[in-house]
């Protein structure tokens, strides 16, 4: 059964792998290549995930096509949007809070490998009425 908790616990692995790769990493280097390492992290720690997932946009029962793809979709349940930039601006919330609706997903993260520290500033999360409406 899916449960808050259990999407919470899942996050704090999804950070831990960033961490894991930013440790060896340090920052300063583009974002593809914090995706890539980002993709064997998640493997090795047999986290089930879909990379560039082309999120899908249905109005009134016409698929519209648009050219929108979340980093990282992860079980089912989370949507994580990388970055590798000074700060983290609004445009980069309504991107994620964008997907998460599409997607209906109750959570979302945005993790900046160019901070100094990952746990502390390098990482933002989102949650949607998807989320409130989960039992704890």
């Amino acid at each position: 059964m899916i449960t808050q908790n259990s999407i919470n616990q899942l996050t704090y692995e999804i950070i831990g792998a960033a961490i894991e790769v930013h440790k060896i990493l340090g920052k300063g280097l583009l974002e593809s290549v914090y995706h890539k390492c980002m993709i064997e992290e998640l493997k090795i720690r047999k986290i089930n995930f879909k990379s560039e997932f082309k999120v899908p946009i249905n109005y009134k029962g016409v698929d519209l096509d648009f050219d929108f793809k979340c980093d990282l979709f992860i079980e089912d349940l989370v949507i994580v949007e990388l970055k590798a930039v000074n700060e983290i601006l609004p445009i980069h919330d309504a991107q994620l809070l964008t997907y998460m609706k599409l997607l209906s997903v109750p959570k979302g993260l945005i993790l900046n490998f160019h901070s100094n520290n990952i746990f502390r500033e390098g990482q933002k999360t989102l949650v949607n009425e998807h989320f409130k409406n989960i039992p704890k």
